[in-house]
């Protein structure tokens, strides 16, 4: 399943990998595992080390707008893996592997607005170290399965399903939403696209366990 290893050792680990030219690594993890707090904490323990020397490029960027997931009537299912454009986060991480260009412009995911901003986030030639954050970075189907020779470290979240359902519940119930429909997305879609990430995806390089973060 990958050796277990901690924010700071994964830190190092990268630091030193990326030494040696761009290294990407994948982090990946169910609903409410806590992937972009992590992300953002292995960062800045990379810039500490290395100033400059990590960026992240969020998957969530490419969810599909709402109303192309209404025209497709998929959006009671936002967030399932057929709800993303792969083909665009495939070939933004492939022009991200080549390092032909100055800067890859990347989009992010707004939560507040709950729509992808184009352009968000630059990855600059210069950076060395890439974390691509998102839930399907090492799903084991098509066609998630291209990103495996586009990473060159895989990385795990992983917390117990009671601790995830409790952060799922809070974070919905933040957002003003009432109780049945925060059971209607926690048991009906974060869940069961969950269950999909912890049974399908590709063995990692290393585990984290981020209720021990």
């Amino acid at each position: 399943m990958g050796r277990n290893i901690t924010v700071d050792e994964l830190a190092d680990t990268l630091v030193e990998m990326g030494a040696g030219g761009r290294i990407i690594a994948g982090i990946a993890g169910p609903p409410g595992v806590g992937k972009s707090t992590l992300c953002a904490q292995l960062s800045e323990r990379i810039n500490q080390r290395l100033p400059s020397g990590s960026v992240i490029l969020p998957m969530d960027g490419f969810h599909y707008d709402d109303r192309v997931l209404s025209q497709l009537d998929l959006l009671h299912r936002k967030g399932a893996p057929e709800t993303f454009d792969v083909g665009g986060f495939l070939a933004t991480l492939r022009r991200v592997r080549e390092q032909r260009e100055e800067a890859v412009a990347v989009p992010v995911f707004d939560r507040e607005l709950e729509l992808s901003r184009a352009g968000g986030r630059l990855i600059r030639r210069q950076t060395p170290i890439v974390l691509v954050e998102g839930n399907y970075v090492l799903l084991d189907a098509d066609p998630w399965q291209h990103t495996g020779p586009l990473l060159d470290v895989g990385v795990m979240l992983q917390a117990e399903e009671a601790e995830l359902e409790r952060r799922l519940r809070e974070r919905w119930a933040e957002h003003g939403i009432g109780a049945d429909e925060v059971e209607r997305r926690v048991r009906g879609n974060d869940l069961v696209n969950g269950s999909l990430v912890s049974g399908k995806s590709r063995q990692p390089d290393y585990v984290i366990d981020t209720g021990a973060v």
